[in-house]
């Protein structure tokens, strides 16, 4: 059983940071890639940065050069640096993985979410 969890929403003030994480756990061979998305109220999901396995990222224009996405191999999990935040970043966060993952004798691959954490942005 495979799971995401994500940590770090909270209510901060305009120009403010937080750093959300997001922990991977279970019987996990490799990730592939790990992303972050958000959706804000009345909004379609959408992806704001991805981290591929080979290193290389791609984050929206919106929030370029304001967010960083990172990783931790060794705890299989992804953050996504905050700063000079918005009251337009509001929004409920999701991280999603594809990974393998051992399934019986062999590994299967699979895309997963967290949960959401919330992060509002004050004025």
């Amino acid at each position: 059983q495979v799971q995401l969890v994500e940590s770090g929403g909270d209510l901060v003030q305009a120009g403010g940071s937080l750093r959300l994480a997001c922990e991977a756990s279970g019987s996990i061979g490799s990730i592939y890639a790990m992303r972050w998305y958000r959706q804000a109220p009345g909004e379609q999901r959408k992806m704001v940065a991805v981290l591929n396995s080979d290193g290389t990222t791609n984050i929206v224009d919106s929030v370029r050069g304001r967010f960083t996405i990172s990783r931790d191999s060794a705890k299989n999990t992804v953050y996504l640096q905050m700063n000079s935040l918005k009251p337009e970043d509001t929004a409920v966060y999701y991280c999603n993985m594809d990974l393998s993952y051992r399934s019986g004798l062999t590994f299967r691959t699979n895309t997963y979410w967290g949960q959401g954490t919330q992060v509002t942005v004050s004025e």
